[in-house]
């Protein structure tokens, strides 16, 4: 008919190349690495009962910032709503990624899932008074989460698997073996600090361990660590996996015994604050190396596409037949 434009209307679907993908994954890691520093630093000043109420901050007022207590947990939750932004751009991402990939979808779901599980124990660690045992989980719960989006990030670089292990199988079983120890000795430091004076507020319950014993159990732990990495240095330093885990794996190591300096030296010096904080922080850190050291034992094998449909269609050509003379 005239008038009609002959050309059919195309609706315009968006798209996220698998770069800007990768980027967004990576500021939803980062932003689930700082809410468990501003979570600590809320502990350290204090100010865990700043708003002794939840989802508001107290009785008379959902937002309430006019004591410094109050500020600085009102300003911890509201970037809590920074990092649930960041979640769900990495799954809004997922879903427009081109190509789209069900592994990164399912990941970043995972993150959405954590961070849900964040607001709950955010809500009973408050309705509790700051039960040390409810501040241990939170922070637990962040490491997972955090371990989540490294995993959504380092997937979100790298083609899809399957994937096979750069160095032998044994030596990827003994790094795994490591991390699981730095895991470990993560989760005894937080036994410490839900023993230690820095429980956010100067009345909350503290486990009822004597301060002295979880330490050194912690410190074991951190020891045993330390002496794994250095044992599969040893072994590795001379195979061609060292090529691969060389430098991820002295990057451990050097952040842990960093930390172990920082964590004796808090505990011989009263545990101050600032030492506590810039614990904290390492233990984010190191955790973040041990991650990316895993990463670099397996490696996704490159998939053979198939062959055109046209050439499995074609017909092959028939062979001269050959007459024995």
């Amino acid at each position: 008919m005239a008038g009609e434009d002959p050309s059919p209307t195309r609706v315009r679907r968006w798209s996220l190349s698998p770069s800007a993908y990768r980027r967004m994954t990576l500021l939803a890691a980062l932003a689930l690495a700082v809410i468990i520093v501003t979570g600590a630093l809320v502990r350290l000043t204090g100010s865990g009962l700043g708003c002794p109420d939840w989802p508001e901050c107290n009785e008379t007022r959902f937002v309430d910032v006019s004591s410094t207590h109050g500020a600085i947990e009102q300003v911890n939750r509201l970037f809590t709503g920074l990092v649930a932004l960041a979640v769900v751009l990495a799954v809004l991402g997922s879903l427009v990624r081109t190509p789209r990939r069900r592994d990164l979808t399912w990941l970043s779901l995972g993150l959405v899932v954590g961070v849900i599980g964040q607001v709950v124990l955010g809500g009973i660690t408050v309705l509790t008074d700051l039960h040390p045992a409810a501040v241990q989980a939170h922070f637990v719960l962040s490491i997972v989460i955090l371990t989540d989006a490294l995993v959504l990030h380092q997937r979100a670089s790298e083609q899809p698997g399957p994937y096979r292990p750069t160095p032998n199988r044994a030596l990827r079983r003994d790094v795994l073996a490591a991390s699981a120890i730095v895991g470990l000795t993560i989760v005894t430091g937080t036994v410490v600090t839900g023993t230690g004076p820095h429980g956010g507020d100067e009345d909350v319950r503290r486990f009822g361990f004597e301060i002295t014993d979880v330490a050194r159990i912690h410190s074991v732990t951190a020891l045993v660590a330390t002496g794994a990495l250095v044992w599969l240095a040893w072994r590795a330093r001379r195979g061609p996996a060292w090529g691969v885990i060389g430098e991820p794996h002295g990057a451990v190591l050097a952040a842990l015994v960093v930390q172990g300096t920082v964590g004796y030296m808090q505990y011989f010096n009263g545990i101050p604050v600032p030492l506590v904080a810039f614990h904290v922080i390492g233990a984010v850190a190191v955790w973040w190396l041990v991650c990316r050291l895993t990463f670099a034992t397996r490696v996704p094998v490159p998939r053979i596409p198939p062959p055109p449909a046209d050439v499995l269609s074609r017909p092959q050509e028939a062979q001269p037949s050959r007459i024995n003379r």
